[in-house]
């Protein structure tokens, strides 16, 4: 005769960071980018962190920094639809957002974050990749290339 082994469900860490709390750490970075805060800048990305940009261009934090210290990098950044994977010491955030240049250009991208939290506690963006989307058909003006009806083309 077998024993049912009876098993709780596994504890709720309340302190373990959910996606409010990843949202509005992306909008403070994503805000002090905008805002040219050079001190928020380097608290929140890594001291290895790396961008790709919508074009293609890889930045290292302090190339980064560089530019963003010249002259302004970004008049605006919205971010809708926010998503979150977490586990451990590491997570990454994954939104729609629409980044509004210098020269008042509007890019629709689909962008993803790696944070890693560090010995401190603190967590600090590591990796970001931005893909600009481009529209799949002419006739359909939606920047985020659904096909009548709402669904994703693929």
């Amino acid at each position: 005769m077998s024993a049912l082994l009876m098993t709780s469900p596994p504890a709720i860490n309340r302190d373990e960071p959910n996606c409010e709390f990843f949202e509005n750490l992306e909008r403070t970075r994503t805000q002090a980018l905008v805002r040219r805060d050079l001190r928020e800048i380097e608290r929140l990305h890594a001291p290895e962190y790396e961008l790709i940009s919508p074009s293609g261009a890889a930045f290292s934090r302090a190339r980064y920094l560089e530019a963003i210290a010249r002259e302004p990098f970004y008049l605006a950044w919205e971010i809708v639809d926010l998503r979150l994977r977490v586990t451990g010491s590491m997570a990454v955030v994954r939104y729609m957002a629409t980044l509004t240049f210098p020269s008042w250009r509007k890019v629709p991208s689909w962008h993803t974050d790696t944070y890693e939290q560090r010995a401190d506690g603190q967590w600090q963006a590591t990796w970001s990749q931005a893909t600009e989307i481009q529209p799949t058909d002419v006739r359909d003006p939606d920047p985020m290339g659904r096909a009548p009806g709402g669904r994703l083309f693929v």
